[in-house]
C-alpha cells in the first residue's frame, strides 16, 4: 500500500525550526498582504520578485531598474515605489507589466526566506488556492504550509488558507497526523460560509482596517481569482 503524503501547518515562523523541510514542499502564505499581492503581481505581469529583508537592501535594487516594495507594520515605507497592497499592482496609471520587483515586508518575505531548505518553495494565497493545491497533487511530496503571521506570532487569515488547502488535499493527503493541521481545517469549516465576516474578528484586520486597507482584506480573502503558482527559483520568485 502506498503511503499517503501528509499535509503539516507550521503556524508561525517561530516553529520552523521544529519542522525539516527537506524533501517537502513548503507553500508559504502572509494572506494580509504579502503574498496575495505577489501572487497578484505576478499575474499582472510582473517579470519576477525579489524577496527581501532589510529595507535598505531592497533600496539599492531601484538602481538595476526594479520596482521596489516595502512595508512596515501594515504602512508603505517612505522612499519605495510600492507599499503591501495587491491593488498597486492593479493601478493602470502605473503600470507594472514587464517589471520586475524588489520587496520586503515585516512578515511574509522573512518567513520565505527561512523556507529555503525545502525542495520546492512555492506562494500561497485565497487567490491561487486551486493552483496550489493542483501543484501539491503533482509533487507528491510532503506539504507543509509556513504560516507568515505576526511578528513571530500566530494569526488566523494564515491558518485558515492552511485548513482550506487541507480541505481540498484531504482525499489525496493525510490531514490527520498533525493537530495543526486538524486545528487549521475546523477553523476552516467554521469559517467557509462567510469568510470575510468570519476574519472581521482577527486582529491583523482589525490593524488593516485602522489604516484604512479594509479593500485589501476584501480582495485578499477572494477564492482563485488566478490560476498560477509562483515558485522560488534561483533567487526569485517566477510563475512556475
Amino acid at each position: 500500500m502506498t503511503t499517503q503524503p501528509s499535509l503539516d501547518v507550521c503556524l508561525t515562523p517561530e516553529l520552523l525550526s521544529l519542522f525539516d523541510l527537506r524533501g517537502r514542499v513548503a507553500v508559504v502564505v502572509d494572506i494580509l498582504r504579502a503574498t496575495s499581492s505577489m501572487v497578484t503581481a505576478l499575474a499582472a505581469g510582473v517579470t519576477h520578485i525579489v524577496p527581501l529583508s532589510e529595507l535598505e537592501e531592497c533600496r539599492t535594487y531601484a538602481a538595476q531598474g526594479y520596482l521596489t516594495a516595502a512595508e512596515r507594520d501594515g504602512r508603505q515605507a517612505a522612499g519605495f515605489d510600492l507599499g503591501n497592497s495587491p491593488f498597486g499592482y492593479l493601478d493602470e496609471a502605473a503600470p507594472v507589466r514587464g517589471r520586475a520587483v524588489a520587496i520586503t515586508t515585516t512578515n511574509g518575505t522573512r518567513a520565505l526566506q527561512l523556507s529555503l531548505s525545502a525542495d520546492a518553495v512555492v506562494v500561497g494565497a485565497f487567490l491561487n488556492l486551486q493552483a496550489v493545491a493542483a501543484f501539491a497533487r503533482q509533487q507528491q511530496k510532503d506539504v507543509v504550509v509556513v504560516c507568515a503571521g505576526w511578528k513571530g506570532n500566530f494569526n488566523l487569515e494564515d491558518t485558515l488558507f492552511a485548513g482550506a488547502l487541507a480541505e481540498l488535499l484531504a482525499p489525496d493527503f493525510d490531514i490527520t497526523s498533525s493537530d495543526a493541521t486538524l486545528a487549521a481545517y475546523q477553523l476552516w469549516l467554521q469559517a467557509k460560509p462567510d469568510l470575510a465576516t468570519y476574519l472581521l474578528q482577527s486582529a491583523h484586520v482589525r490593524r488593516l482596517n485602522s489604516l484604512e486597507a479594509n479593500k485589501d482584506m476584501d480582495f485578499c480573502v477572494r477564492l482563485n481569482e488566478y490560476d498560477l503558482v509562483p515558485i522560488w527559483r534561483d533567487g526569485r520568485i517566477v510563475v512556475n
